[in-house]
């Protein structure tokens, strides 16, 4: 059996603490139906999803859009089974509540390696996940929001549908099976229309019925590419991002904080920055200050020109020194084993032929377009907060804890966010907004983050050291050993998101590495946690995103030392383990043309990753033009069982790509005197469309449960060039980023 349908003893008590500690919150909650936090001026909310009223019906999501389409197909669940003409559909935000709890992201959180789990795991899993209602899990990240989405809100709209038509037969004395719905209407043999408005109020009165949603050959959204009730709005300009807030006599404010992470402000000197047009105040927050006035730009100028003398930092203040404390790692304790088949220590130590090789990954920042901002108001007894954000329940927890109130004295909007990434899964800027407002009781005050202070203070991808080593006999892989060294995401994120002491093994740190599949017949992969206090968080497609380059570029390397074609080795290592995951690589060897003969001059590299949930495969060419690189073409196949959207999936696996692609070719965050060097796009750019490869992706459709898409891509896509770039040179690049290494046309 592999080992991703085993279950240890430690996989039981990770499960079992987590069952055990939901008895120990009251596992009572967690079977009790969840509050409708909806109570609508106009009209009636059947559910928490749904509310209905003469003007049609508006849905309701409890997950945020941030450009990655998860509100249209979230959308797309509920008017599925509602029977509503999709150009009626509005969609909003919900408000921070236990009901819109992601049972997905807990789900995930079994050391298993999904693509091998049996139906009991995913079972025991599933029973995980609606931990979620203790904990307030209403999160848009993980890639979940239509895993999670996919039961609870069909099941959700057939439940409304039925109560709807039991309200109309009653009106009418008849049978529910007599009537059916069609564009928003209960529908009678004869043609008579009665719309959901007219019976709304009746079907809120009585027990929503349960009933299995339809099967998908009945679909007529569902599947299909729908077009997004959000586009029109932003290529207008008239959506409403956290920066377009304006509410009347609001203030402006812009925050600077020490650019040593965690540092002190020893004192400051307000004069300059009163001096400016504009500037009405500057506020001592005691580790930094924030300058209000009458628009964003004097509070901008405002704030760089306060002069101010800052501390120390709280970890080494150089590059260098940082990955010095990485590397300290390996000789500490080991965090984790996740993987440990068969003895590959003894088969490394007898074997013929070893490859070694040490990969060094920097510090990532997530650049989002939209900077850091939110808008408060507080009052003594309470906040509003309007905070482009990825975890409500978590901004109004932080927020309130902030000035001194309790989390339900916060009411937090969701407007649109301009990029999320995982940076808005944090809550610093709500957070600093709301001791802003604190200073101005009855004033709405909206903090924007200069681009600078907001690059500078991110919650950076972490790190990396990895010391791999194979060993290959006939052609054939014998073992794979990983050993990683870095921060850890988790422990970190955990403590500021849910006020626990997370500790023990982190499945996060190595995840990309011991959970794809490899049929290896001896397999480790361990984790050392390095001990630093810069503020590390979750980078579009976290673990993975490091770990799916260091694990790629070594398998690469061990076929080239088998002397084995990249693809054909891997299809041979992954064919005994994943059915699924062979078709996709196969499928991405037959797109791209793999084995023809290449053009002079070109070069072309492949990778794999399973992650959350789904396989991807991707082939990126590159060409050489004299004597400079050009990413000319990329190649990507996935499965996440079904693709619910298909034109939001494709714009999902590309989007990550690119995302990948820009990192692996520039993207670094170095440190000098404690202080972040890249501090605006020019530092950090980005590929722009010029650069950017010519892109083609297949959906494939054979896995049985849904995966992710919005993060899924970007693991393979940086393994996927620096392969390429040795297919073309010859040179192995174990370092990001590779313009340290080669000279790309940007």
């Amino acid at each position: 059996m592999s080992r991703a349908g085993k279950i240890t003893r430690r996989t039981l008590l990770v499960g079992s603490i987590a069952i055990a500690g939901g008895v120990a919150f009251g596992v009572w909650k967690v079977r009790q139906p969840v509050a409708n936090p909806l109570s609508p001026p106009d009209g009636v909310a059947l559910n928490p999803f749904l509310i209905i009223n003469g003007d049609g019906v508006t849905l309701v999501s409890g997950r945020a859009e941030m450009g990655q389409g998860a509100q249209t197909t979230l959308a797309a669940m509920l008017a599925e089974e509602l029977d509503l003409d999709w150009d009626s559909v509005r969609v909003i935000h919900g408000p921070a509540a236990d009901a819109y709890y992601n049972a997905a992201l807990l789900e995930a959180g079994l050391p298993l390696a999904e693509y091998g789990m049996r139906d009991w795991q995913h079972s025991v899993a599933g029973a995980m996940g609606q931990l979620g209602k203790l904990f307030g899990l209403q999160i848009t990240g993980g890639s979940t929001a239509t895993r999670d989405g996919y039961a609870r809100l069909r099941h959700a709209g057939a439940s409304a549908r039925e109560a709807l038509k039991a309200a109309a037969a009653e009106r009418l004395g008849t049978t529910p099976s007599a009537l059916r719905t069609e564009g928003g209407a209960v529908v009678t043999a004869d043609g008579r229309r009665i719309p959901y408005g007219d019976l709304a109020e009746a079907a809120a009165q009585r027990t929503p019925p349960q009933v299995e949603p339809r099967d998908p050959s009945q679909w007529k959204l569902l599947g299909r590419s729908l077009p997004r009730p959000d586009m029109q709005a932003k290529a207008t300009g008239t959506a409403i991002y956290g920066v377009d807030i304006r509410l009347p006599g609001m203030k402006f404010a812009s925050p600077r904080m020490s650019p040593r992470l965690g540092g002190t402000m020893v004192s400051f000197d307000p004069a300059a920055a009163m001096a400016l047009p504009g500037v009405e105040q500057v506020l001592d927050l005691g580790d930094g200050v924030a300058v209000v006035a009458t628009n964003s730009w004097a509070a901008m100028r405002g704030a760089e020109a306060v002069e101010i003398e800052w501390g120390p930092a709280p970890y080494p203040p150089t590059t260098e020194a940082i990955f010095e404390r990485i590397e300290a790692a390996f000789d500490g304790r080991r965090n984790s084993r996740m993987r440990n088949d068969g003895n590959a220590a003894r088969t490394l130590d007898n074997a013929a032929q070893v490859i070694e090789a040490e990969y060094r990954l920097p510090f990532l920042a997530h650049s989002t377009m939209e900077p850091m901002n939110a808008t408060a108001l507080y009052t003594d007894d309470a906040l509003e907060l309007w905070s482009p954000n990825q975890t409500p329940m978590v901004q109004a927890r932080a927020a309130a804890s902030a000035v001194g109130l309790r989390a339900e004295q916060v009411t937090v909007h969701t407007p649109f966010l301009g990029g999320g990434f995982g940076r808005r899964l944090e809550a610093d800027f709500s957070v600093l907004a709301a001791r802003v407002a604190r200073e101005m009781p009855g004033t709405p005050v909206q903090v924007v983050w200069s681009r600078e202070e907001d690059m500078t203070h991110d919650f950076y991808r972490p790190g990396i050291i990895a010391r791999m080593r194979g060993a290959v006999a006939n052609g054939q892989a014998q073992a794979f050993e990983a050993r990683i060294a870095g921060p850890s995401v988790m422990h970190q994120a955990g403590r500021r998101m849910m006020g626990l002491p997370l500790a023990g093994p982190d499945k996060g740190h190595v995840e990309g590495a011991f959970d794809q599949p490899y049929r290896i017949p001896n397999y480790r992969v361990e984790g050392y946690l390095a001990d630093l206090d810069i503020p590390v968080g979750f980078w579009r497609s976290v673990g993975n995103s490091h770990n799916g380059f260091v694990h790629e570029c070594f398998i690469d390397e061990m076929a080239l030392a088998a002397g084995r074609d990249p693809l054909e080795f891997r299809l041979d290592l992954i064919r005994p383990e994943s059915a699924v995951a062979y078709r996709v690589l196969e499928a991405v060897g037959e797109m791209s043309g793999w084995g023809a003969p290449k053009e002079p001059g070109t070069g072309r590299g492949v990778a794999f990753t399973w992650s959350f949930g789904t396989p991807v495969a991707e082939v990126v060419e590159v060409r050489d033009e004299n004597g400079r690189i050009r990413i000319t073409r990329a190649w990507i196949a996935c499965d996440m069982g079904r693709a619910l959207d298909p034109s939001i999936v494709q714009a999902q696996m590309e989007s990550g790509l690119i995302y990948g692609l820009s990192a692996a070719v520039m993207g670094e965050i170095t440190f000098a005197d404690g202080e972040v060097q890249e501090r605006n796009f020019p530092d950090y750019d980005a590929l722009r469309m010029h650069n950017t490869p010519v892109i083609e992706t297949r959906i494939l459709e054979n896995q049985p449960r849904l995966g992710g898409a919005g993060e899924p891509s970007t693991p393979p896509s940086m393994p996927a060039l620096a392969n390429a770039l040795y297919d073309l040179t010859g040179t192995r690049a174990r370092e990001l980023p590779l313009n340290r290494h080669f000279d790309f046309i940007l």
